[in-house]
Formats: structure tokens, sequence, C-alpha cells
């Protein structure tokens, strides 16, 4: 990843959980965050650290199941930062209570759209804001290894998410010219509303992890599938 003193980020899913923690580890070391959530009105932590950094924080709202909300964050993007030097695409959904015998293709097709699909084409429009040695970190999970899965569950989730790693490995084909480094990485089982209360780690913990495995990858680790610690994963 590029390494200057100050990084333009941009970070999906900001306004809760990992996202959140993401976001204020990055501003905390003095970088400059877009921050983007569903309903910006409604951001009640996210909205206080715009006042703790000033000019640092802008916060962009993003509906993953629209078009039109990932063009407009794109246009709204260049109007508010120069080059993006960090993406993490981060936002994501989970449902609850799959069972095989009970799958909808409503739920097949929201999970794909917004874990997969769209922060691709989120990546997409963006692409000629990304600075060239840029990092582009998709958080994907472990579920989404077609080599580890032994039995049946989150299949919404982990079928989208074995699609979001081969959206690593599209991107990482396509943006090797500009040493741009795309990374597949998985947080670990985290104490969010989406990881439940008994989870292994917190948010902080992951995310600091996470952002150590971003600063130390480069583009000879493009295209890899690593854990919040680092360790290569199978796809």
């Amino acid at each position: 990843m590029a390494n200057p003193t100050t990084l333009q980020t941009l970070v999906t899913g900001a306004n809760r959980g990992l996202g959140l923690a993401l976001t204020r580890q990055l501003l905390a070391t003095g970088h400059r965050v877009i921050a983007a959530c569903r309903q910006p009105g409604r951001a009640t932590e996210l909205n206080h650290l715009t006042g703790d950094y000033p000019g640092h924080l802008r916060v962009l709202p993003l509906e993953l199941a629209s078009d039109a909300s990932i063009a407009e964050l794109a246009r709204e993007a260049v109007l508010v930062a120069g080059p993006i030097d960090l993406l993490i695409n981060n936002a994501g959904v989970l449902p609850s209570g799959e069972r095989f015998g009970k799958l909808s293709a409503e739920s097949l097709a929201s999970s794909f759209r917004c874990n997969a699909s769209a922060p691709l084409l989120l990546t997409q429009a963006l692409s000629a804001q990304l600075a060239d040695g840029a990092t582009v970190a998709n958080i994907t999970s472990q579920l989404g290894s077609i080599a580890n899965t032994t039995r049946f569950r989150t299949p919404s989730y982990a079928i989208s998410k074995a699609a979001q790693n081969m959206a690593t490995r599209l991107l990482t084909a396509e943006l090797a010219p500009r040493g741009i480094t795309v990374l597949a990485l998985h947080p670990g089982w985290v104490r969010t509303d989406m990881g439940g209360s008994g989870a292994e780690i917190d948010a902080d913990e992951s995310a600091a992890g996470l952002l150590q495995v971003i600063a130390d990858a480069g583009p000879a680790q493009s295209g890899s599938f690593l854990d919040w610690r680092g360790e290569q994963l199978p796809w």
C-alpha cells in the first residue's frame, strides 16, 4: 500500500461494528476518511467523529443495492477528496435463520447483490479516483472458502462471499498494471451485530489487525486471501 504521511481512505459500512472501528483507527493515525453508510443522518457516532477530526472525515450515503447510489457516491467522492489511497469494501449482509429446505431466491439474490456485486461495482466506479499504488481491501469471510466448507451453513452469505473472493481475483488482474494491491481479508469472528455477542474478538482488535495486514501488503501480495493476522486462507 502507498504509504504517505496521510492516506485518503474510503470505508463502506462505516457507521457501526467493524466499519466504525476501522474508521476510528484510521482517523486516530492521521488519515482522512470518506465514511459511507446507508443513513448518514442516523449515524450518531460517525457524526460525532466529524467534530473530533475536523477536515478529516466526510460522511456520505451509500445504498449497496442501488446502482444509482453507487454512482452518486463515486461522483461525490471526487468533489470532497483527492486520489483514494485505500478503499475498504466492508459493508455487507448476513441473513439469519437460513436452513436447507427454507432458502429463498430473494435472500440469495440480496446477499449476492450486497456482498459480491456491490463491492465490485463500487471499485469499478471509483477506479479512476484510485491512486496508482493504492490498495483495495475486500472484507470477506472464511465462510467463503470452498476448500474449508464441510457442512451446510449460512448459504446465502457463504455463496456471496465466495463470489466476492472471485471478484477480488478479477480486480487483481485488472488493476495490476497500475500497481494497485487487491486483498480478500477475513476479519475473524468479530463481536458485532453481525457476528453476535459470543464471537471471539472485538471490533477494535480485528480492525487493528486488518490495518496492519493492509499496511504490510504490496503488489506481491495482491490477490491473496488472508485473515486479520495475515495468515493465508484456502480458496
